[in-house]
């Protein structure tokens, strides 16, 4: 029963504005605190009035929960699925590429097989998964990413991105790249931090190059977890860093399960969390098998 009264109390607290105190009805509909949803105001007045008094658990509980999203364990890496296979895409940039023409990540196994196709029946070279000709140069390939701007392809302004990287357009760099991590894309979160990082064209800004890394890491990007490990390394923060590579080598990174098992050699990393890394490592790892992919790697050998 004190149990129960308690809860009631707490419920009753959180159906009042925080402030003056309101309860809500039909007419008057109160509204979470966006940043820890711990209180909820009955207009922007009072969210204002009651901000002195808020601020302290408000900013603790905003980083509690933004701690559970960040060292939640990503379902995949962020590049996904190749489209033509249906297997997770390799995390090595070397074992598949981006079609200049439609903007998808193909896994080395399916471009080697449509390549083979083509040759066998002396077709022309086309993409293997929109089946548009292949652009021949940078040119064709900007005009093509510039085609699929119109519907907001976040893959397309990523592309452009890095094009405009690449040509030491720091300004164009930056404009495409925040739209592409405005529609969700992972990789432009990753390299607008290294721009914060390296001040390319901006101001450098620590606080935005690690939103933006955070903002990586949490879709998966195995480069930002290992930043980010480093980061927290350098600052004395080392539980945290742990914890990313722990995320990282579970989804196949070789470099952070190599840094796990040389702290699970001088005591720092535990024996059943190096073994759930290790088992989840391979099990990464052998998802992105295929026979059309090991072909691929061994024509590679050949040549």
């Amino acid at each position: 029963l004190v149990m129960s009264s308690e809860t009631d109390k707490m419920m009753d607290t959180v159906q009042c504005c925080a402030s003056c105190g309101v309860k809500e009805d039909d007419d008057i509909k109160l509204k979470n605190c966006t940043a820890c949803y711990l209180v909820k105001y009955c207009s922007v007045k009072c969210q204002r009035n009651h901000r002195p008094k808020h601020k302290r658990a408000c900013k603790k509980r905003a980083a509690e929960l933004r701690d559970e999203l960040l060292f939640k364990q990503p379902e995949s890496n962020y590049l996904g699925d190749c489209p033509i296979c249906f297997l997770p895409l390799p995390i090595e940039p070397k074992k598949s590429s981006m079609t200049l023409c439609c903007c998808k990540v193909i896994c080395n196994g399916c471009n080697h097989a449509n390549q083979n196709r083509e040759m066998e029946a002396n077709l022309e070279k086309k993409c293997p998964f929109c089946r548009c000709p292949v652009p021949v140069s940078d040119d064709e390939a900007f005009v093509a990413s510039k085609l699929r701007m119109k519907p907001n392809d976040s893959t397309a302004l990523f592309q452009l991105g890095m094009m405009s990287l690449k040509e030491k357009d720091n300004k164009s760099a930056f404009e495409y790249l925040t739209r592409a991590a405005g529609l969700g894309d992972m990789g432009a979160h990753f390299n607008l931090s290294l721009i914060y990082h390296h001040g390319q064209g901006v101001e450098k800004d620590e606080k935005k190059m690690i939103y933006h890394l955070d903002q990586a890491a949490i879709g998966g990007h195995l480069k930002a977890r290992a930043y980010l490990a480093s980061f927290e390394g350098k600052n004395g923060r080392q539980n945290r860093g742990i914890k990313h590579l722990i995320i990282a080598a579970k989804m196949g990174c070789d470099h952070s399960l190599k840094a796990l098992k040389n702290f699970f050699q001088v005591g720092i990393v535990d024996k059943d969390d190096f073994a759930a890394a290790l088992c989840a490592h391979q099990a990464a790892v052998d998802a992105t098998k295929s026979p059309q992919r090991e072909a691929a790697e061994a024509s590679k050998r050949y040549t």
